[in-house]
């Protein structure tokens, strides 16, 4: 008798255990294929709420799977590999905070959901990248602290006009450092019929040249969408896998380099692992959980 694949033993573990796998774009694609839900942020923060499995593993890195367990503190949210961090969420100092709070009185902080949930008990309120720019238009300060990703803060800036917009200068490797205006541009004289979508935690200077600015979640609507059969994808290098599974007549092309280490962390064998020996829990103590649900809670209501 075959021994049964990963894929097949982790199936059957979540029907049994009343198990959920969520995963974020960026996930390897066997990981993506064997998720329940696949998103961005905002799209897995809402879909957490709606899932009735008692046990969510969460595919991603860590700031992610905090945000589930906040706005689901009665299930147990477990991880493949709990050295699958966000090095931007390790940006913030939070003494460093107090002083730019100081600094700025009456200044709401908006903290992108990329930030840990110590970080985000501090702030007003929470915002993604699909989202940032109607969070800080709905707010009625006049200046904002907006934290970590300086790109993104740039391009809410930019939306934002009748609003200061002061800076953290934390920022993703990923679209900062491998995401080049010079490999854009080597990347659009090879594809030159190719809609360039970017998502804002790319540099100023490549968001120039985008035809689109999208979040990872706006990417995978306008590629479906669009009448287009080209599309360079400024982002980590994962997301084209659900790209051509759900658009398999059209091309997209990625920057093969622009990976994040640590999403790459998680793997069929350590989800399986995770899930049948229900290890990796995350567990936040009340009092920090009651104080990071609000800012969360304000973004998705204003979303």
């Amino acid at each position: 008798m075959l021994e049964k694949t990963a894929q097949e033993q982790i199936r059957e573990l979540k029907e049994r255990k009343n198990a959920a796998v969520l995963a974020h774009n960026y996930q390897p694609a066997e990981i993506q294929a064997i998720a329940d839900r696949l998103g961005d942020s905002l799209e897995l923060a809402k879909a957490a709420r709606k899932i009735q499995a008692k046990i969510i593993v969460f595919c991603g890195v860590d700031f992610m799977a905090e945000t589930v367990k906040i706005l689901n503190p009665e299930k147990r949210v477990l991880v493949p590999d709990p050295n699958a961090t966000c090095p931007l969420a390790g940006m913030v100092d939070l003494r460093e905070l107090e002083l730019l709070k100081q600094k700025n009185p009456g200044a709401a902080v908006v903290s992108y959901v990329n930030t840990t949930a110590r970080t985000k008990a501090q702030s007003d309120v929470c915002c993604t990248s699909a989202n940032g720019v109607k969070v800080v238009k709905s707010l009625p300060e006049k200046k904002i602290i907006f934290i970590p990703d300086k790109n993104l803060g740039r391009w809410v800036k930019r939306q934002v006009r009748d609003k200061e917009v002061v800076l953290w200068q934390g920022y993703c490797y990923v679209h900062k450092q491998l995401i080049t205006l010079e490999k854009v541009r080597k990347m659009k004289a090879l594809h030159p019929d190719a809609v360039l979508m970017a998502h804002p935690e790319c540099n100023p200077e490549v968001l120039e040249l985008a035809d689109e600015v999208l979040s990872t979640g706006g990417m995978t609507r306008f590629a479906s969408k669009n009448r287009a059969n080209e599309f360079i994808v400024a982002t980590e290098e994962g997301l084209c896998s659900r790209l051509r599974k759900e658009n398999p007549t059209k091309l997209f092309y990625e920057f093969s380099e622009a990976i994040c280490t640590d999403m790459k962390k998680n793997t069929l064998e350590k989800l399986l692992e995770c899930l049948r020996d229900e290890k990796n829990e995350v567990l936040i103590e009340q009092d920090l959980l009651e104080k990071a649900k609000v800012p969360i809670e304000r973004m998705m209501k204003i979303s």
